[in-house]
């Protein structure tokens, strides 16, 4: 399920526990890991044979879009992950809110598409399509939560205003 830009504002007055404890998270967590075990599958199988009866030109674009799809996976699993252990207890959303924890590699991850892909096999571009969604969505979460500006929420501004009011230093 995709979260739409009107639940933005739904988002922004959530706090991040309640963020980790709800459906949207759940169905996105299954999703991200969902789909890097399928692309796992996918590269180290039939995408890999695939990849073998392409053009030189056309396997260079593959190999390309087919480390993109893995970055974009890595980090987004990763934050998933962060997300979950928010949830579970096993971290504080304080220390996931650190910047070491911020989703990454986005001039990679969002890049425009190389040129040939439409060359590509039809799954590889499938998956393309899906992690880059995935992504974007996943950012924009990132955003909300961790990295907008102080006059639109955003859970470093809360820590900030908490370290303000009880004279509180940060780290």
């Amino acid at each position: 399920m995709n979260a739409e830009p009107q639940d933005d504002d739904a988002l922004r007055s959530m706090s991040l526990q309640s963020f980790t404890m709800s459906a949207l998270f759940d169905r996105t967590f299954d999703e991200g890991m969902g789909l890097v075990e399928e692309c796992a599958r996918y590269l180290d199988g039939r995408g890999r044979d695939e990849s073998r009866a392409l053009p030189r030109k056309a396997a260079l674009v593959y190999a390309g879009e087919s480390m993109r799809i893995t970055t974009r996976l890595m980090q987004a699993a990763s934050w998933l992950l962060i997300q979950r252990a928010v949830q579970e207890g096993d971290m504080s959303a304080e220390d996931a809110a650190s910047d070491r924890y911020r989703l990454g590699a986005r001039e990679i991850c969002l890049a425009r598409r190389e040129e040939g892909v439409d060359d590509l096999p039809g799954k590889l571009v499938e998956l393309l399509e899906r992690s880059e969604s995935l992504y974007r969505r996943i950012a924009r979460f990132d955003d909300i939560f961790f990295r907008e500006a102080p006059d639109t929420g955003g859970v470093k501004r809360q820590f900030a205003a908490l370290q303000q009011a009880f004279g509180a230093k940060g780290e």
